[in-house]
């Protein structure tokens, strides 16, 4: 069969598509300086690389981006890692976002705030630079400063916006974690960072449920000994607030700093704006710390030219302030769009939910996960022939890879006249790899492109690009939006070794990929051992940590099987001496890990085993399992097992429950 009959088109750009989308603008206002001419999408794509720097001022000046100092040139050292963007440059991350909230665009709508618990709220972007500049003044006077950290464990909605904003003003980092993370989870990332500030919801909502967690954000900020201040939101209006000592409430908060204006503090480009997390496999999460220039500039070449989102438009993206897509979807408020934002269970009270919104708030770009889509097919909804549509232009969907099976049901049932964009990046760049464009046709089972100045190409094991097939994802030239480094690592080496020590001088992403003849991309996965139930990644270690403390366990280990385009978690379990794995242990184990770490860690199959394989050295060998589960011919080096015969015994009983690959 043919790549064209594989992959066969199902959405093409109109004419109007092609000059009008602001890619097709932005084409256009280059060639007018006698950039080009281009061709195509993949012209424009060749020059953004080739001329790497030209096009990421391009980028800054055609996006209207703000700073108080320009700088004194686009790179300033080219190499990775070490690249040095816009040396020179001051500016201000929140200034930016909320650069249209004065003039004609004050009054119109910023944020619209759904979620299980209260009523829709609706503020508009005058209102929202009002509570910032109130958040950002309350924060001072608890002596929060440039360089501090404020964590926020808040839902999906305009509190985390607006502390986002506050943060970013003064010139603090911004780091957050969703409310249905254990305790042990959100210390583990928020005690390497030693905040300053937190903002706390008193509970959350999720699938018709209330979850009051007063007492456990009460250890949590017992947990935080560096906290001067702790702001408190009412997620739950009918539950007791947080209470403390260093508590203010929400209200008195913005009251407090009412009348107040952002300070909007001038920062150098690479000053830290977010801490985001690895899924911590290998013990603790990693922190990622973002820059505030890269970032910026990076966001804003993904959402308006990629993501062809304007001020005229309205923009959900569903997702929880423990992914990435929160920081993506927050950053939409540099283009003047309304965002609109969903907190809760997609699927309640129906899995119609979220189209119902889309078609009720006139919403012209709506964001979900590969799994989301997945779950609308074999549920057999059609909000193509029961809803208005006429608004919505773009359909993204990251997360895990989208089946072609999901592409059909989009361009039959869905929303058939969208660009279904599925995007692939990462944390670790808090951005997009590969992508949509409003230039290209849409491909059943593909995604459409590389992302314009992102030099992305397939290596072999030997380092050089594959010619065709599969290899890893790597990129050879700086991204703005790559970290400025981890938390507490001074001399960089973990930094190095998580990104630059396979392949020398280039960032390898950890993704298995193939470009396809017609430039597009297929992504099969991980290449390495992390977990992705649902699109929401995950390590092994922090089931671990759950697992390992109950007494009736002796050992486990935890992998993904990969099975429908989504991964299930599967949990190996070795009792200790003299136990059993009872249907009362499960439940047990379960309801701990829920508990502990999230309901998204919850495994899907628990099975017992006499032996988990472990290195000479002594660590678990997770990927050796994950390949069994998976069908992988790839063959294990048993010499580095010091109990080889584990491994065969995990296959004997894989078999056994039916989890092997027939």
């Amino acid at each position: 069969m043919s790549n064209e009959e594989q992959s066969p088109v199902v959405w093409s750009p109109s004419e109007d598509t092609l000059a009008n989308s602001r890619m097709g603008q932005f084409r256009t206002w280059l060639e007018q300086q006698g950039f080009g001419p281009f061709a195509d999408y993949h012209a424009l794509h060749q020059w953004s690389i080739d001329e790497l720097e030209t096009f990421w001022q391009k980028v800054w000046d055609y996006c209207g981006l703000v700073c108080d100092t320009p700088a004194e040139k686009v790179l300033g050292k080219h190499e990775m890692p070490g690249a040095e963007w816009f040396p020179g440059m001051k500016l201000n991350f929140a200034a930016n976002l909320l650069r249209l909230a004065d003039g004609e665009h004050r009054d119109r709508e910023a944020v619209v705030a759904y979620c299980e618990t209260r009523p829709v709220l609706r503020r508009t972007y005058a209102e929202l630079k009002a509570d910032a500049g109130a958040l950002d003044a309350f924060l001072r006077s608890k002596g929060i400063k440039q360089g501090d950290r404020v964590a926020g464990v808040v839902t999906n909605g305009y509190e985390a916006l607006v502390g986002m904003l506050a943060a970013t003003s003064l010139g603090a980092i911004w780091s957050s974690a969703s409310p249905d993370f254990g305790i042990g989870a959100i210390l583990d990332r928020f005690g390497q960072i030693e905040p300053s500030a937190l903002i706390v919801v008193n509970g959350y909502g999720y699938g018709g449920k209330v979850f009051a967690r007063q007492q456990d954000f009460a250890e949590l900020i017992a947990g935080l000994p560096t906290l001067k201040a702790v702001v408190s939101v009412q997620q739950l209006p009918d539950e007791a607030p947080i209470s403390g000592d260093l508590v203010t409430t929400w209200e008195n908060a913005l009251a407090a700093g009412e009348g107040t204006a952002p300070s909007f503090t001038p920062l150098p480009p690479d000053h830290p704006v977010y801490i985001l997390y690895s899924s911590g496999t290998t013990g603790k999460p990693k922190c990622i710390v973002h820059g505030n220039a890269g970032l910026l500039v990076n966001h804003a070449k993904e959402l308006m030219l990629h993501g062809d989102v304007g001020p005229e438009d309205r923009f959900l993206y569903f997702t929880t302030c423990g992914w990435m897509m929160w920081n993506w979807q927050a950053s939409a408020l540099m283009t003047g769009a309304a965002v609109i934002t969903v907190d809760g269970s997609p699927g309640y009270p129906s899995l119609n939910f979220l189209w119902d919104t889309v078609a009720e708030e006139k919403v012209t770009h709506f964001g979900t996960s590969a799994r989301f889509i997945a779950g609308c097919r074999k549920g057999e909804l059609k909000p193509a022939k029961t809803l208005d549509q006429s608004n919505l232009r773009v359909v993204f969907s990251t997360g895990s890879p989208l089946l072609p099976e999901d592409y059909d049901w989009v361009y039959s049932d869905g929303a058939p006249d969208a660009l279904l964009g599925s995007i692939a990046g990462g944390t670790d760049i808090c951005g997009c790899f590969v992508g949509s464009t409003p230039l290209l046709p849409v491909r059943r089972g593909e995604i459409q492109c590389r992302f314009l100045g992102v030099d992305a190409v397939a290596y072999g094991d030997d380092g050089q690009p594959v010619s065709e097939g599969r290899g890893e994802l790597v990129c050879r030239q700086p991204l703005p939006s790559m970290p400025v480094s981890f938390w507490q690592d001074a001399d960089g080496e973990r930094y190095r070794d998580a990104y630059f020590n396979t392949f020398p001088g280039v960032w390898a992403h950890g993704d298995f990929i193939e470009f396809t003849e017609h430039g597009g991309a297929i992504i099969y996965g991980r290449s390495d051992a992390t977990l992705n139930p649902g699109g929401v990644r995950i390590g092994t270690a922090e089931i671990y940590r759950q697992v390992e403390t109950v007494a009736e366990v002796k050992d486990s280990l935890v992998v993904g099987r990969q099975i429908d385009g989504d991964v299930e978690v599967v949990l190996l379990v070795v009792p200790a001496d003299g136990q059993e794995i009872t249907d009362d242990l499960l439940k047990q184990l379960k309801s701990r890990i829920r508990e502990g770490a999230s309901p998204r860690h919850v495994p899907k199959h628990i099975v017992e085993v006499n032996d988990i394989p472990y290195t000479r050295s002594g660590k678990k060998v997770e990927l050796a399992v994950a390949r069994l589960i998976n069908g992988s011919k790839k063959a294990d080096n048993r010499d580095a097992l010091g109990n080889p015969e584990a491994l065969d015994h995990i296959r004997e009983r894989l078999a056994e429950v039916g989890l092997l690959p027939s």
